[in-house]
C-alpha cells in the first residue's frame, strides 16, 4: 500500500536519503512532483535537512533511549515534526495530530504514542531546550565551545570544525548563510536583450528584481517564481543561474575563433553562458560522465537557440581524453570540478546529511586526476579555469598549490576583482579567489583559479 500524507512521505524520503546510495534529495523527490501536496513535502524535506544537526541535538535530549537503526523513518518523522514546531506557521495541534497519523501510514502504529509524547514534551520544554541550544551563539561561543556552536548553527561537527580553522573570522556568517533560503537569480542572455530592458519587462509583469552586484548578466528576484512566469523564458531571453556561475565567462578571456572545452558540463548552465557571451567560438566541446545529465545540456541549448553554434557533446569521463579529444591543442578549458558542494548548502541542504570527510578526500583526488589529464590538451599560453562550489581550502587553493608543485609549465594568474577573497600563495602571489555564501542576496560559495600554460618553468603565481 502506498504511503499517504506529506509527513509520512517526507520521513520515508529522508530515511532513504540517509542510506546514501540513492542520490540527492532532489532526485528522490522526483516521484512526488505531480502530487498536489508536493510543495509541503519539499518544504518538510528541505527544512529538516537544513536544520538537521540542531534538530538531532534536540531529539537526542527528548528521547529516553535511542531508536534502533531500522526505525530511521520514525526518527525522521520526529525530526520533521520538530522542524514544523520550530520553523513553520502550522498550528501545534495540527503538527502533532498529522505526525501521529503519519506513523500509522508508515505502518508503525506502535510509534504513534512515542511521536505524540516526544512532540508534546518538546512544547513543554521548548524554552529551556532552545535556550540551552542558543547559548552557544553568544559572542565568542563559536570559538570556545565548538560542539554546542555546531549544533546551534545547524552544521555537521566535521564541517564546522574545518570552517572554524580555515575561516575563523567568517565561520558564523557562513553557517548563517548556509541556513538561509537562497535567492532566485536570473542570467540575462545579452546576445538577445540588455539587462535593463529585461528588468523593465519583469516590472511590466509585476515581478520585482534588482541588478546583481557580481556579474553584468545577473538579476536577483525579490520572490521566487515559476519559470513560465518569466517573460521570454521559453524564447531564451533568460535562464535561472546563481550569480557565482555567471562570473565564469568573464574570466575565460573569450574572443572569436577560440576552441573551448567544458569538462564537466551538465546541466549546461555555464556552457550556455559561454556561448551567449561569445557567439563566434571556433568550437566548444561539452563533456559529462552521465548520458542522462548530458541530455539536459542539449535541452538547455535548444531552449536558448544555441544549437547552431559549433558544439560537440560527449558522454565520457573528462580524464579519458581519448574518448573526446582530437589531438588539437585547446585554447580554453573550464574545469568545474567535482567537489563537496559545501558552498551551495543553502540550495542543497541535504549536503549536511550526506557529506563526510571521506567524500571530501575522494573529491580532492578526483580533482588532481582531472587537472593532470586535461593539462596536456591545453594549448601553450592557453587558460584553464578551475572552479568548485566548495568553501574548503583542500579543494580550492590547496588543490591549486598541489597541482602547481607537480606541473612545471603552469602558472596561476591573479584574478583582479572587487568581490570575494584572494587566496594568497606563500610567495605573495595568488592561488585563486574565493566567494563565500554570506550575502543573503548574493552568490553561492564558489572558488575560481585561472591557470595559464607557459612555454617554460617560471614563477608559479601571479
Amino acid at each position: 500500500m502506498a504511503i499517504k500524507g506529506a509527513r509520512a512521505i517526507a520521513a520515508k524520503v529522508l530515511a532513504t536519503l540517509q542510506v546514501g546510495t540513492n542520490g540527492s534529495l532532489s532526485n528522490l523527490l522526483d516521484d512526488y512532483r505531480e502530487r498536489d501536496d508536493f510543495p509541503l513535502i519539499q518544504e518538510l524535506c528541505f527544512g529538516a535537512c537544513r536544520w538537521y544537526p540542531a534538530l538531532e541535538h534536540l531529539l537526542d535530549n527528548l528521547l529516553s533511549k535511542p531508536l534502533k537503526a531500522k526505525e530511521s523513518d520514525v526518527r525522521w518523522l520526529l525530526l520533521v515534526g520538530l522542524y514544523q514546531l520550530r520553523e513553520l506557521s502550522i498550528a501545534d495541534y495540527a503538527v502533532i495530530n498529522e505526525s501521529v497519523e503519519a506513523s500509522r501510514s508508515l505502518k508503525k502504529p506502535w510509534a504513534a504514542a512515542l511521536v505524540n509524547a516526544v512532540l508534546r514534551n518538546y512544547l513543554r520544554r521548548k524554552d529551556s531546550l532552545e535556550s540551552a541550544l542558543q547559548l552557544s551563539q553568544d559572542p565568542g561561543a563559536a570559538s570556545s565551545d565548538a560542539t554546542r556552536a555546531a549544533n546551534a548553527l545547524a552544521h555537521p561537527q566535521w564541517l564546522f570544525d574545518r570552517l572554524k580553522i580555515q575561516r575563523p573570522e567568517s565561520v558564523e556568517a557562513i553557517c548563517d548563510g548556509n541556513n538561509a533560503r537562497p535567492p532566485m537569480t536570473l542570467r540575462v542572455n545579452l546576445s538577445k536583450i540588455s539587462r535593463d530592458d529585461y528588468l523593465e519587462r519583469l516590472g511590466e509583469r509585476g515581478i520585482d528584481a534588482t541588478r546583481g552586484g557580481y556579474a553584468d548578466t545577473a538579476l536577483v528576484l525579490r520572490d521566487a517564481c515559476h519559470v513560465d512566469d518569466l517573460p521570454g523564458f521559453r524564447d531564451g531571453l533568460v535562464s535561472v543561474q546563481d550569480e557565482a556561475s555567471q562570473i565564469v565567462p568573464s574570466l575565460l578571456q573569450l574572443r572569436p575563433g577560440l576552441t573551448l572545452v567544458d569538462a564537466c558540463a551538465a546541466p549546461g548552465g555555464k556552457t550556455a553562458a559561454i556561448l551567449e557571451r561569445e557567439t563566434a567560438l571556433k568550437r566548444l566541446v561539452a563533456i559529462d560522465s552521465s548520458k542522462n545529465r548530458l541530455a539536459r545540456v542539449t535541452e538547455t541549448l535548444a531552449r536558448l537557440t544555441l544549437t547552431e553554434q559549433p558544439v560537440s557533446l560527449y558522454a565520457a569521463n573528462a580524464e579519458d581524453i581519448d574518448a573526446w579529444w582530437d589531438g588539437n591543442p585547446i585554447d580554453r578549458i573550464l574545469l568545474d570540478a567535482p567537489c563537496s558542494a559545501t558552498g551551495v548548502i543553502r540550495r542543497h541542504p541535504d549536503i549536511k546529511v550526506l557529506r563526510s570527510p571521506a567524500e571530501v578526500a575522494s573529491c580532492c583526488e578526483s580533482q588532481q586526476t582531472l587537472l593532470a589529464a586535461l593539462w596536456p590538451c591545453l594549448a601553450e599560453d592557453g587558460l584553464l579555469l578551475y572552479t568548485t562550489c566548495s568553501v574548503l581550502d583542500e579543494e580550492n587553493q590547496h588543490a591549486i598549490a598541489r597541482f602547481l608543485a607537480a606541473t612545471d609549465n603552469a602558472k596561476c594568474e591573479r584574478i583582479t576583482a572587487d568581490w570575494g577573497v584572494e587566496c594568497a600563495a606563500a610567495d605573495g602571489g595568488s592561488l585563486g579567489r574565493q566567494l563565500l555564501p554570506i550575502d543573503p542576496r548574493g552568490p553561492d560559495g564558489f572558488f575560481f583559479a585561472l591557470l595559464r600554460k607557459t612555454s617554460e618553468p617560471e614563477s608559479k603565481t601571479g
